[in-house]
């Protein structure tokens, strides 16, 4: 094995794996390893029982009936995903594992996290799965039918640093999983991380003093700024959140919700909050 960069950050399986397309005509025993393979991206690493597998997708997928693009919507919009990384999980939470697995990265930034969470409120859990599968993003990447991959740690993949360094707060190595393994469990990882928009330590998983959580960065006043009100960050704890214009009680989040929020975001975080049916419980500076 080689010990080079992606060795020392934990990714070099991911990267010395060459991306699996499907070829239509291969044997039963090929298309078995495909569906192993789209198990083990789609939920996160995990243990997948032989009671809990799709049999009729599996079919279908086995009769040429599925690309491997709908055998990966079947799967993300079966129980068993749902019930695992949506309804057990805090809403930013799922969205954040929604594209480490359907697209093999990290979210860019908080607008892209919140564009999908609209789609939660609007549309529902299944036009979630849709709107990766059906992204211009997922056909030029994976295509009908090449297995998703994790692909974050690539420069073609990233548009910052701060992108970059978030795929490892999601992926710790190629043996980790979603959600055993790390300190976070189903809470977000990324919430406050893309509030703030600044790049984490990337810390090898076989270092020394590893943890599979995120470390402290510091300070949350932002550098460059005085110590007045405008360079602060404040906790925003919101309870009683409904989803208006999807359902009088919202089926898609937790009762209560806590965002850190900059100064000069606080007014526009208070509207979209009060929008979406929220009640603000407190503001309080950290």
């Amino acid at each position: 094995m080689p010990f080079g960069p992606a060795s020392r950050l934990g990714v070099s399986l991911f990267d010395e794996t060459p991306p699996v397309e499907w070829v239509p005509g291969r044997s039963q025993e090929e298309a078995e390893t495909f569906i192993k393979a789209v198990y083990r991206q789609v939920l996160g690493n995990a243990y997948v029982m032989e009671s809990e597998r799709l049999v009729v997708p599996e079919s279908q997928f086995k009769l040429g009936e599925l690309s491997v693009r709908e055998f990966v919507r079947a799967v993300a919009k079966s129980e068993l995903y749902r019930s695992r990384f949506f309804t057990s999980c805090a809403r930013y939470r799922a969205i954040e594992l929604n594209f480490r697995h359907l697209l093999g990265r990290p979210p860019l930034d908080l607008e892209e996290m919140r564009a999908h969470s609209t789609i939660l409120d609007t549309q529902g859990f299944e036009a979630e799965i849709d709107s990766y599968l059906d992204s211009d993003e997922y056909q030029s990447t994976f295509g009908e039918n090449i297995v998703p991959y994790i692909r974050g740690y690539k420069t073609e993949a990233c548009t910052s640093m701060v992108q970059f360094t978030h795929t490892f707060q999601l992926v710790r190595g190629a043996s980790s999983s979603s959600l055993k393994g790390d300190l976070s469990g189903k809470a977000p990882k990324l919430n406050a991380l893309v509030i703030q928009g600044i790049p984490t330590p990337v810390v090898s998983p076989a270092s020394k003093g590893a943890v599979f959580s995120s470390r402290p960065t510091g300070s949350v006043t932002r550098l460059g700024v005085d110590g007045s009100a405008g360079g602060k960050v404040y906790r925003v704890e919101v309870t009683g959140y409904r989803a208006k214009t999807f359902n009088s009680i919202s089926k898609f989040r937790r009762s209560n919700q806590v965002f850190l929020v900059p100064y000069d975001k606080l007014s526009q975080e208070y509207q979209r909050i009060h929008q979406q049916g929220g009640v603000i419980a407190s503001i309080t500076p950290v």
